[in-house]
């Protein structure tokens, strides 16, 4: 008798299409967000009840209280990265064990965000990156949602494009990219999709790793892109020059998920649809350094669903001037929520607390609810990437949404853009920089944002007609901006351009900026 053997990876979509076709394939929340928050704070004061930040605080006494969260609340401060870091995560780096969570911390991911000049070292468990795992198989098998996939689509290939997943190893733990520590942690059933592959992914130099991937594009067969809109677009520019391409969908017909992170896909919505030869699914997710905290699982909602039962205890700031100063730092005497206690349509600051040692832990994003019932939320920027220089609380949100609407407006495409405040006689102006490569008055550009930013704005139009005096903008080709990310060493990746400069950033971009033109 002749026996056929299947792949590890066959056998699991085999039972995956199985248990769609028999309708076993459940994805509905058996409990409440509020008892499934509660939940995971009780796991994560147990399990960290013994290291030295459950001993401070007396962990284990507060799992007992009639009301733990709230005395979880009272007796824990609110921490930013510097205070975790001179308190605790400092004594891991050193090899120190049990301090903010169980054991010895083995990783950490390096990461700056767009707003911090240093590289901040954001510890990750082994517990941690269960959950990862955890949280992006829930995240693939939500495609059998999609009911017209064909079944062979579950076996091509997915382009993950991170940073490098070489690790160094400094005797004590390893540091890198979250992309390169979770790439060793891939499920081996899922390896045989994973694109560009071990070899190309351990590349740090951005161009070196894009000629590469484009010299590879033709033997690939790609279904699924994840990555950074910036250079998701300027790979798929390159793989269309090279060969001579009208659009991708020429070299990868099967392309039918883009799924995007790390800031706001709407500027790029353009740029992209000239790129494809058919429309595909936009799906976002947000895996940040320090955690899973969200994906859209709903192919009737682009809105993405908190993951509140996967290692993360979830509080929310109100992001106003009670609660943080102009330059974005979170007051003393902050309030914060927790699930049961949100509303919808009102920016938040995110708080986490997580199966890696982070406690209360400002993570420096800001949210929405769209929908509480379902833990919807919509990202809106950054509590230091807004701009509020006399109370116009401009958000990432309301610029990504103005500078949408003037692509569409002017029948443009910009890819880029960034923004600072500066003195104009008594008053002040904005100063905006886009990255367009068509032929337009910049002052018609700069009008179409002023009137959008208005109309999405109650507190930009006042103070437009009060302390802004001007909105001054500059067009440069979108090479421009990634000149001033390859300066900085940070092409590629995760990496994204500030939306909004502050502080020496002003200077560093005004300088740059007169030196590309000259």
């Amino acid at each position: 008798m002749i026996q056929i053997k299947i792949s590890p990876f066959d056998q699991f979509f085999i039972k995956v299409l199985d248990l769609k076709k028999q309708g076993k394939l459940i994805f509905k929340r058996s409990k409440s967000p509020s008892k499934l928050q509660k939940k995971q704070l009780l796991k994560l004061l147990k399990k960290a009840s013994n290291t030295i930040i459950g001993l401070d605080y007396n962990f284990l006494d507060l799992m007992f209280k009639s009301n733990p969260i709230q005395e979880f609340q009272n007796s824990i401060p609110i921490m930013d990265y510097s205070s975790m870091y001179q308190k605790y995560w400092s004594r891991q780096l050193k090899g120190e064990t049990n301090v903010s969570w169980p054991g010895k911390t083995k990783y950490y991911a390096l990461s700056s965000g767009t707003s911090e000049a240093a590289s901040k070292y954001i510890p990750v468990t082994r517990d941690m990156l269960k959950s990862i795992k955890k949280a992006s198989v829930r995240q693939l098998l939500t495609i059998t949602k999609y009911d017209h996939l064909p079944p062979e689509f579950y076996k091509k290939g997915a382009l993950m494009i991170g940073g490098s997943t070489h690790l160094n190893f400094n005797g004590n733990y390893y540091e890198g990219d979250l992309s390169g520590i979770t790439a060793a942690k891939i499920p081996f059933w899922f390896q045989h999709f994973y694109k560009p592959g071990k070899k190309i992914s351990k590349l740090h130099d951005w161009d070196l790793k894009l000629k590469e991937m484009v010299s590879n594009a033709p033997n690939w067969d790609i279904a699924a892109i994840v990555g950074v809109p910036a250079w998701v677009q300027i790979l798929i520019e390159k793989i269309i020059e090279e060969y001579k391409l009208n659009n991708i969908h020429e070299l990868w017909p099967n392309l039918t998920f883009y799924v995007h992170s790390g800031v706001s896909i709407a500027p790029y919505q353009k740029s992209f649809e000239k790129l494809l030869g058919k429309p595909i699914y936009f799906r976002e997710s947000y895996l940040a350094s320090e955690g899973y905290i969200a994906f859209a699982n709903d192919p009737q909602s682009d809105e993405m669903s908190l993951i509140l039962n996967n290692g993360i205890f979830f509080e929310f700031v109100e992001f106003n001037d009670d609660n943080f100063d102009d330059d974005g730092n979170i007051r003393n005497n902050a309030r914060s929520l927790w699930i049961d206690e949100v509303e919808e349509n009102v920016n938040y600051a995110i708080l986490l607390t997580t199966n890696a040692g982070a406690w209360r832990y400002l993570i420096g994003d800001t949210i929405i609810f769209i929908n509480k019932n379902l833990s919807q939320i919509r990202i809106t920027g950054r509590t230091k990437q807004y701009l509020s220089i006399v109370g116009e609380h401009l958000s990432i949100d309301n610029m990504s949404r103005a500078i949408e609407l003037c692509q569409s407006d002017l029948k443009i495409t910009i890819n880029e853009f960034t923004l600072h405040a500066e003195k104009n006689g008594t008053r002040f102006a904005h100063h905006w920089y886009v990255a367009c490569n068509q032929d337009i008055d910049s002052k018609i550009v700069a009008q179409c944002i002023d009137q959008h930013l208005s109309e999405l704005n109650d507190d930009y139009r006042v103070e437009r007609l009060e302390a802004i005096s001007e909105v001054k903008l500059d067009i440069l080709p979108e090479n421009a901006f990634m000149e001033f990310m390859k300066l900085k060493n940070k092409l590629g990746g995760a990496h994204k351009f500030p939306r909004v400069l502050k502080g020496d950033r002003i200077d560093e971009w005004v300088n740059f900026v007169q030196s590309y033109k000259s």
